[in-house]
C-alpha cells in the first residue's frame, strides 16, 4: 500500500468509518498474527489470536496518536511485540502463582519511516531452525537472548524490516543495526549450540 493510500485509510478510520476499520483489519490482522505466533514456541494459535485482539484494541484506542509519517504495519508489529512479551510474562507469573502484572517498558506508539529493501543475504534463524529440525528449541534459544538482541532479530526476520527501517525504529544508525544483528546472531548460535548439543562437541548445524 502506498503512503498516500495508507494515510487516507488512517484518516477514514479516525473519522469513525466502519468500512475503513474493516479494511485496516483485513490488511494487517493476519500478518500480525503470523508475527506474534513466531515470537515464541510457548504461544499457541489461541494465544496468538488473544494477543492480536489486544493489539488491535490498542490500535483502535491509539490510532489518533499515530502521526502517519511511517508505515502503519511497523507500528502495529511493535505494539504486538510488547503485547506478546507482556502476555508471556503474565503466563509465567500465573504458573509461579505470583499474580504480578508486568508493565511494558517499551513505548506503545513508536514512529518509523519505511522504504522498500531487498531480502537480506545474512544467515537467518530460520535457516538454523530448518537445518537443526527443532523449531521449539530455537524458539527457546531466542527467549534466552537479551532484550535488545531479541528485538533486532524479531524486527529483521519476523517483521521482515530492512536495516534502514530498523534503524529508524530503534533510533540507531544502520551500521550499528548491522553490527548488533551480526553479534546477536552469533550469540543465538552459541546458545542454540549449547541447547542442541549439550556437552557433545558435535558442531552446530550451519
Amino acid at each position: 500500500m502506498s503512503s498516500g493510500v495508507e494515510a487516507k485509510l488512517i484518516t477514514r478510520c479516525r473519522a469513525g468509518e466502519p468500512t475503513a476499520w474493516d479494511e485496516l483489519f483485513d490488511l494487517h490482522y493476519a500478518a500480525t498474527g503470523r508475527f506474534v505466533f513466531q515470537l515464541s514456541p510457548q504461544l499457541s494459535q489461541e494465544d496468538a489470536d488473544e494477543i492480536c485482539q489486544d493489539v488491535f484494541l490498542s490500535v483502535i484506542k491509539n490510532l489518533q496518536t499515530f502521526q502517519g509519517n511511517s508505515q502503519l504495519q511497523t507500528w502495529i508489529f511493535r505494539i504486538a511485540s510488547n503485547k506478546a512479551r507482556d502476555y508471556m510474562e503474565k503466563q509465567r507469573a500465573a504458573k509461579r502463582g505470583g499474580g504480578v502484572v508486568p508493565v511494558s517498558l517499551q513505548a506503545e506508539n513508536p514512529e518509523t519511516g519505511l522504504t522498500p529493501d531487498p531480502p537480506s543475504s545474512a544467515p537467518t534463524p530460520d535457516v538454523v531452525l530448518l537445518k537443526a529440525e527443532n523449531a521449539e528449541m530455537v524458539g527457546h534459544a531466542l527467549e534466552k537472548l537479551e532484550a535488545p538482541c531479541r528485538e533486532v532479530i524479531e524486527l529483521r526476520y519476523f517483521g521482515d524490516l530492512s536495516y534502514e527501517e530498523i534503524s529508524r525504529e530503534l533510533s540507531l544508525n544502520e551500521k550499528t543495526v548491522s553490527s548488533r544483528l551480526s553479534k546477536c546472531l552469533d550469540r543465538l548460535e552459541k546458545i542454540a549450540r549449547e541447547m542442541f548439543c549439550g556437552k557433545d562437541s558435535t558442531p552446530f548445524p550451519v
